[in-house]
């Protein structure tokens, strides 16, 4: 009686549709996730040799045509930032605020992230491992084209650190 009760209620969800093939999602133009892979492959073989060590990030930091480009929010920015380091926070990345920011795709990008830093969990609050910013950035830059782009690499303690650091004075 038992399987009986199972095998009727299995026929009669398969009768009203409910366990059917699933719906084909409404496509959207303006979403391609199959084009997102794809880019993020290729941005994760192209950074696998654009990893810095701290002495390199500062060095590069300081040649001419270099940015170092924070992708944190306004809020954590003003908290603590590498110094000299312009702020685009990650939601903003889109065509116009590029083309205004960093106009020249050739222009040297050195990005860092929360991921990079310890001890300092106001202004750098830890991610998951596979959701830091380093890696969205990135493969953003990436996909709008920007190819000399290099990343921080080591977890560094910024009381510790022989980078820069400055917090923006707050607004009156």
């Amino acid at each position: 009686m038992k399987y009986f009760a199972i095998a009727l209620l299995c026929c009669i969800a398969l009768a009203d549709g409910t366990a059917a093939a699933p719906k084909t999602p409404t496509e959207n133009p303006a979403i391609d996730m199959k084009g997102y892979l794809r880019v993020s492959y290729e941005a994760a073989k192209h950074r696998e040799t654009r990893r810095l060590s701290e002495e390199d990030f500062i060095r590069m930091s300081r040649e001419p045509d270099t940015i170092v480009l924070d992708a944190r929010s306004p809020e954590k920015y003003d908290l603590l930032h590498i110094k000299e380091a312009t702020n685009l926070s990650f939601p903003d990345i889109t065509v116009e605020s590029l083309q205004r920011s960093l106009p020249d795709k050739s222009t040297r990008i050195l990005i860092y992230c929360n991921n990079n830093f310890i001890n300092a969990e106001l202004p750098f609050p830890t991610k998951a491992p596979a959701a830091a910013l380093n890696l969205s950035t990135y493969i953003a830059l990436y996909n709008y084209g920007y190819r000399n782009v290099y990343e921080l690499a080591p977890q560094i303690d910024p009381q510790k650190s022989k980078l820069s650091f400055e917090a923006t004075p707050p607004k009156l």
